[in-house]
């Protein structure tokens, strides 16, 4: 059984949140600022090699615990704690019921033994961990608690890449969670602190698109499509010849032919565009739901030119490119010019950084 208290972050400041994406290793670091406030200090991000990542797995180990020390020293902070963040495919979670008054030790064996009907492998080679949601809705005499499970090799590679950094990965978090703390900052600054509206967030990534819906900080429906900035990447290498390093590193200068936007670009973002309006029609056909209040844009393609509005036109939702950083203070070394462009992609280590604060 894991430490709870040490996945949950308590009691371990400064903390920074590192997330290990498939494209690249990016850096967070918060304080508590002024008057009660969240203030970004320091982030920062470098690239990863082609297949250092794939599919939430950890391929190539050296090149990884490499990006992560390159990161941690550009950044500029000096904190050794860190939190992780684990794919959502490689973590089962399940609600159960349990009953109520019992002893930390009693719940462990309880948590257990119900694990056991949910995971297709052996408990000795998972971490399991659980946290108490609150009393069950239908009985006074029971509690509701999140079980969280992973193969324990998935985990024990995160440990061992901040171990070879120098670092010490005190909380291990599910980067859907993570992604969804600094959403409900986010949402908190919404009319009516967004009660009652329903919320969708489009994280754009490297290779697939992850879809939450969110309803009064719950969310209720949560998917994956094998969607993302690679498609476009490839289709420059394809298309110019160039290797695939060259073909990302001018996708984000623009430094490219003058038919890339008609030819390439174009179709990409109508690509992109289609798989949003599917997911959102999904939605509807597949649960109770059939509205969308306000929808959210994440992730490193969020701010391509013509997304954000070919998105809204698309779905005829309120849209907007979420910045996981709004309302922040914002420390001396963070150009907020150069902020604006990169928040989308950061939506994920900003909430592993938001474990800081519990």
């Amino acid at each position: 059984m894991i430490d709870l208290k040490a996945l949950l972050g308590q009691g371990n400041p400064p903390l920074v949140g590192i997330d290990i994406s498939t494209s690249s290793v990016r850096l967070v670091e918060l304080a508590q600022g002024a008057k009660g406030e969240i203030r970004l200090e320091r982030y920062a991000a470098e690239p990863l090699p082609r297949n250092a990542v794939t599919d939430g797995n950890i391929e190539n180990l050296e090149q990884v615990v490499e990006a992560v020390r390159r990161v941690w020293k550009k950044s500029g902070t000096r904190a050794k704690h860190v939190a992780l963040g684990m794919p959502p495919a490689s973590v089962i979670t399940k609600k159960i019921i349990l009953p109520a008054g019992l002893q930390e030790d009693q719940l462990e064996v309880q948590v257990e033994s119900e694990a056991s009907q949910y995971i297709p492998f052996a408990l000795d080679e998972v971490s399991l961990d659980f946290d108490v949601i609150g009393p069950a809705a239908n009985s006074a005499d029971d509690i509701e608690v999140m079980l969280a499970a992973s193969r324990r090799e998935k985990v024990e590679d995160r440990v061992a890449i901040a171990e070879a950094s120098g670092l010490k990965a005190t909380v291990m978090d599910i980067e859907s969670y993570a992604a969804r703390a600094a959403l409900d900052r986010v949402t908190a600054q919404l009319p009516e602190a967004g009660a009652g509206q329903v919320i969708a967030l489009f994280q754009i990534g490297a290779q697939v698109t992850h879809i939450s819906v969110m309803l009064d900080g719950v969310t209720v429906y949560e998917r994956e499509q094998p969607f993302g900035g690679n498609t476009l990447t490839q289709d420059i290498v394809r298309s110019y010849g160039l290797s695939f390093d060259e073909a990302e590193a001018r996708k984000k200068t623009g430094d490219l032919p003058d038919n890339y936007q008609a030819e390439l670009l174009t179709p990409f973002l109508e690509s992109a565009a289609l798989e949003v309006t599917r997911a959102i029609q999904f939605f509807y056909t597949s649960t109770p739901y059939t509205r969308v209040d306000q929808l959210f844009l994440a992730g490193g393609c969020a701010l391509i030119p013509g997304l954000l509005e070919l998105v809204a036109s698309r779905t005829r939702i309120s849209s907007a490119v979420i910045s996981p950083f709004k309302g922040m203070q914002i420390g001396p070394s963070v150009r907020e010019s150069q902020l604006r462009l990169d928040a989308p992609a950061y939506l994920v280590a900003c909430g592993l950084a938001l474990r800081r604060f519990g």
